[in-house]
């Protein structure tokens, strides 16, 4: 397993977490055995934005003795008084429904606190105005809340919340159809997507990712707004090429799904390959990077991925990324200018100009 690290917090978490929405499908015994697995198979991130109540139980009976080992990013505003999932904004139901979820986690505290579901600038407004902002900030006084985080599908609603200097971690939906404009949660266009994730690793806010594969329609022909499936390990590396994605939170119902996901750690190169999205490019986007690394290898060694990345994120104001760039062992400045990438790039990049305005950027050195 693979870990990154928040840099708001210092926390080390797996690139691979688990989302809830479907593990109480299980059953308890099940359940259980589950999130065991994932645990001993590396996975030390979990969303509790469950679907259902039940599976606050499973958590609590696998990890209760183990507590320390494991990361919870937990929902202020996700309620369970019926027994399935429901949202509010009301104070005194998120606190009886937080200090529920305590009890049944078998936990005196929350690693992420999160502002929960924030799409409509009216939802922000009422989360501060009904005070439950001010709650989880307190919270975190008392050390019950260790970090803040928001969840949100809306670029410009995160940029808000990031304007407080209060969020550690951003949960946000990430797949290769939102980021084309295509999905029921496709907001922004790709271009302001791309710069709120270049902005988390300028400040160095992680970003956990959410419906990686924008609810399986990405999976199936039938329903993949692209006309082609992809499969989830494409997907997955899709969300961590992008600046800022610590964890990839796919749902899973049982140990089957949780072996699938798994399937990544040990995949190929030509497995991850999620280059025939370059077909379905918009205008818009063709012709700027994302990072991918398709254009590998190099004959002079650079790597292009890295470089480019390094360079958006100096622009974008992350102080680190000119300092990453210079201990790289080659840089732009090291380009021949063989077009070897260009006739490689899946997204019609020019890098033998890209690498020229990059080393004039950062200077020869």
């Amino acid at each position: 397993m693979e870990y990154r690290i928040n840099r708001r917090t210092g926390d080390r978490i797996s690139v691979i977490g688990l989302g809830s929405s479907s593990i109480s499908q299980a059953g308890e015994t099940e359940g259980i055995e589950t999130l065991k697995m994932a645990l001993d198979s590396g996975i030390n991130y979990f969303d509790l934005a469950a679907g259902d109540a039940e599976c606050f139980e499973y958590y609590g009976k696998a990890f209760k003795d183990i507590r320390d080992k494991v990361i919870y990013q937990i929902h202020f505003g996700a309620n369970y008084v019926t027994g399935t999932y429901g949202w509010t904004t009301n104070l005194e139901k998120i606190k009886s429904s937080i200090a529920w979820q305590l009890v049944k986690l078998k936990t005196d505290y929350i690693d992420y606190g999160f502002i929960h579901c924030i799409d409509e600038e009216s939802d922000l407004d009422s989360y501060i105005k009904n005070g439950v902002l001010d709650y989880i900030k307190e919270l975190k006084e008392q050390g019950i809340v260790k970090h803040i985080g928001i969840s949100s599908h809306t670029p410009d609603l995160v940029h808000k919340a990031l304007d407080t200097g209060l969020i550690d971690m951003v949960m946000f939906s990430i797949n290769p159809a939102y980021d084309y404009k295509k999905g029921e949660y496709a907001n922004g266009s790709g271009e302001e997507r791309m710069r709120l994730y270049r902005r988390c690793e300028a400040e160095g806010v992680g970003i956990s990712v959410m419906k990686a594969f924008s609810g399986g329609q990405l999976l199936d022909e039938k329903t993949s707004p692209f006309g082609k499936p992809l499969t989830k390990i494409q997907c997955i590396q899709y969300a961590l090429d992008k600046p800022g994605v610590l964890t990839v939170l796919p749902g899973i119902r049982n140990k089957e799904d949780l072996k699938e996901i798994l399937k990544f750690n040990s995949a190929t190169d030509k497995e991850k390959d999620y280059s025939i999205i370059s077909v379905f490019t918009p205008i818009e986007a063709s012709g700027k990077c994302v990072y991918c690394n398709h254009c590998k290898l190099c004959p002079v060694g650079l790597d292009i991925g890295l470089i480019n990345k390094y360079y958006d994120l100096s622009r974008a104001g992350d102080n680190l990324a000119k300092d990453h760039y210079k201990n790289l062992e080659k840089t732009a400045a090291d380009c021949i200018g063989c077009g070897h990438y260009n006739s490689r790039c899946p997204f019609k990049v020019n890098q033998v100009s890209r690498m020229q305005e990059i080393k004039k950027y950062f200077g020869n050195i």
